[in-house]
């Protein structure tokens, strides 16, 4: 099985000779006549045996052998696959960066310990059927391996070598992560989902993703449910898809393509909503969730992905990059990006915009920082940063923000507990509430909030949160409106009013008890603003100062010396704050829910990130008007420094939640919130879940 652009033929020998030169290394490193000291001829001796196992896998593939594998012999080579990395193997395992160093030696340990993380890429070539990734691959790590025959401390030779490795192959890698967003003929993955019999899991192990027990007990359980229900969901999906481009007065008609990203496991609804879209008049493009060094984090995954097999081997590699990150880089990544878009101006013009299935209840996750772990330095962090405000301009030129639309939502997986059927059928039920009732609920709201100047928000119950937020003006009352009034479309479940703040008089400290952001913990997290930005930041989950400024740094700024607070709302979904308590799952929902069931923080871009220009109404028929800050402005005048290219959700749970109140220009104040209930006239229906 492979995409319908790829041709083998050119590397077939390539491939003979590298795969042939693999096993004469593991050969060779296989007993006391090596050429290699003991330590690095273990290390090749344990990687090119994977590497082996990856070969074979590819020749399975190739052969056509691999779908004719029955379930027992597909399991036991995904676990042979991922072996390595999962559970405590991990910590004996080249591709931990503790374990490397202390064997190797901490730079050369540090070197290899990346190369053999990317070796790790390879799986999902093999799978792909794609030699043109699979075998310049195999032939750096001959390289590598040649390298230290003749020098076993030649660090730089091979600093170099994975440079340039990465740099001379920059453009075919943009080309084939660009193609695979627009084009539909990248159909590994649909091939799956719609030729495969997915009432049997056995599919799940085609793709070449590990498959936990998530993936499977998830695909099971929807095999049970009625074709109905799955039309229904799927139609929820869709149906939010579309109503996005009707409240944005996008034409849906001139699109094409619409990219679908999930979790495997989801494929029955997945082959729904693909013909569903495709009434619409959209092909699907499914690609896979990046899993190279230049592409890879440990947060959100962008495309399909399967289990995890250890999250923190995805911790401990989020910045593998580092090691040849330089501006040379960046810009020959940036020259080849544009190459790709303006190969593919047409398939950029027909592309619609994402389609996200989320999931939650994944056990939790606690990452351990390592000081051998690699990570940018200051230097390449702010060029970084330039580098992917760079590349968001140039994705939007071809593909304008304001052209397209999206929809997310999202279900449980069977980790979430032993309620899991029960969860899953309230997420359901949280995901399709009433927007007629919630709309006019929201509208008595934003009424209130469109009266003041600012908004002050306190914390209760252990929680010290107290800021003002301050409101943009609005001309026109009557036809304007400061707030959107968020319902059932692009974002599921419905449940929130939102606005831009205005920067200038936006102070205080938000405090975050405990929370998960983008899957990681934060504990006792305190962000300190003043007029709009952060000023100051702390949290509790490692022993030093140090470590706990560096890891909120690295993983909610986003390497950004400071980040502003580019949206405030109000979460109205109680009913999924009650399924949260009901079942003790508040902490492993997910941002898209949580956000829902109280006020939240965005703290980046404001919520129409590169959309300013385009006109919304909410239901009432006002203009939303408050879309813009001191920084989405500079896009008239210094573009690169008017986008920070994260936006990261933080809730106050209503139990963890004071006063709202809302401050009008007279001097006189209106209460939405007293205590974590609504106390604002029109609202006092949504308190009975709270109850």
């Amino acid at each position: 099985m492979t995409d319908n652009y790829e041709d083998n033929s050119e590397y077939g020998e390539r491939y003979g000779l590298a795969y042939g030169r693999i096993k004469l290394i593991n050969s060779e490193t296989a007993g006391s006549g090596s050429p290699l000291p003991k330590e690095l001829s273990a290390y090749f001796y344990k990687t090119s045996a994977f590497i082996m196992e990856t070969c074979e896998a590819y020749n399975l593939a190739n052969s056509g052998m691999l779908d004719k594998m029955d379930i027992t012999g597909l399991k036991k080579l995904n676990q042979s696959l991922y072996e390595d990395i999962n559970g405590s193997s991990y910590i004996h395992s080249y591709a931990e960066p503790d374990f490397a160093a202390g064997e190797l030696g901490k730079d050369i340990g540090t070197l290899l310990c990346v190369l053999y993380t990317e070796m790790r890429t390879g799986i999902v070539y093999a799978f792909e059927n794609r030699l043109s990734f699979l075998v310049p691959l195999l032939e750096l790590y001959i390289q590598v391996y040649n390298i230290l025959e003749d020098n076993p401390s030649a660090d730089t030779e091979i600093h170099d070598a994975i440079y340039y490795y990465f740099f001379d192959y920059a453009d075919i890698m943009a080309a084939a992560r660009i193609r695979s967003l627009l084009d539909p003929g990248m159909s590994f993955a649909t091939d799956i989902i719609m030729q495969k019999n997915l009432s049997e899991p056995s599919y799940l192990y085609l793709f070449g993703e590990y498959i936990s027990e998530n993936e499977l007990k998830t695909s099971e359980y929807l095999s049970t449910l009625p074709e109905s229900s799955i039309k229904d969901m799927a139609s929820t999906f869709t149906e939010g898809y579309r109503k996005g481009f009707e409240a944005y007065n996008i034409d849906l008609s001139k699109k094409g393509t619409v990219n679908i990203r999930y979790v495997l496991g989801f494929e029955r609804i997945v082959r729904e909503a693909v013909c569903q879209f495709g009434e619409m008049g959209l092909k699907p493009c499914i690609y896979r969730a990046e899993r190279g060094l230049i592409y890879r984090s440990s947060g959100h995954k962008n495309g399909y992905y399967g289990g995890n097999a250890n999250r923190q081997y995805d911790y401990d590699h989020r910045m593998d990059e580092c090691i040849i990150f330089d501006k040379a880089f960046a810009d020959r990544r940036l020259s080849a990006q544009r190459k790709a878009f303006e190969d593919m101006k047409e398939l950029a013009s027909l592309y619609a915009g994402p389609a996200v299935m989320e999931t939650f209840g994944e056990t939790d996750f606690t990452a351990v920082d390592k000081k051998t772990a690699p990570r940018f330095n200051e230097k390449q962090q702010e060029q970084r940063t330039n580098f992917m405000a760079a590349s968001s301009l140039l994705t939007n030129e071809f593909i304008p923000g304001d052209t397209t639309s999206f929809t997310i939502i999202a279900y449980p997986v069977p980790s979430v507990g032993s309620n899991y059927q029960e969860i899953f059928k309230e997420t359901i039920k949280v995901n399709t509430l009433d927007p007629s009732l919630y709309g006019k609920i929201q509208t008595c709201l934003i009424n209130a909030l469109d009266e003041g100047d600012f908004v002050t928000i306190t914390g209760r119950s252990g929680n010290i949160t107290n800021i003002n937020v301050a409101l943009a003006h609005i001309n026109n009352p009557a036809e304007e409106t400061k707030f959107e009034n968020c319902l059932a479309d692009v974002n599921i479940p419905l449940g929130e009013v939102f606005t831009s703040p205005q920067l200038k008089g936006t102070d205080g400290l938000l405090h975050a008890t405990s929370i998960y952001l983008d899957g990681l913990i934060y504990k006792d997290l305190k962000l300190e603003f003043k007029d709009g930005v952060i000023t100051s930041y702390s949290c509790s989950n490692f022993d030093t100062e140090e470590e706990n400024q560096r890891y909120i740094h690295e993983n909610l700024l986003h390497q950004h010396k400071t980040l502003p607070l580019g949206e405030f709302a109000i979460g109205t979904n109680t009913t999924a704050y009650k399924m949260g308590k009901k079942y003790n799952i508040a902490h492993k929902l997910p941002i898209l829910i949580t956000e829902k069931t109280g006020p939240h923080f965005a703290i980046g871009d404001t919520c129409f990130s590169h959309e300013e220009e385009l006109r919304t109404y909410n239901p009432d028929g006002k203009e939303m008007k408050c879309k813009e800050n001191d920084f989405s402005l500079l896009r008239h005048t210094d573009i690169n420094h008017a986008y920070f290219n994260c936006h990261t959700d933080i809730t106050i749970p209503y139990n963890e939640l004071g006063d709202i109140i809302v401050h009008k220009p007279c001097g006189t104040t209106v209460k939405i919130i007293e205590n974590g209930k609504f106390v604002l006239p029109g609202t006092e229906e949504l308190n009975r879940a709270l109850e």
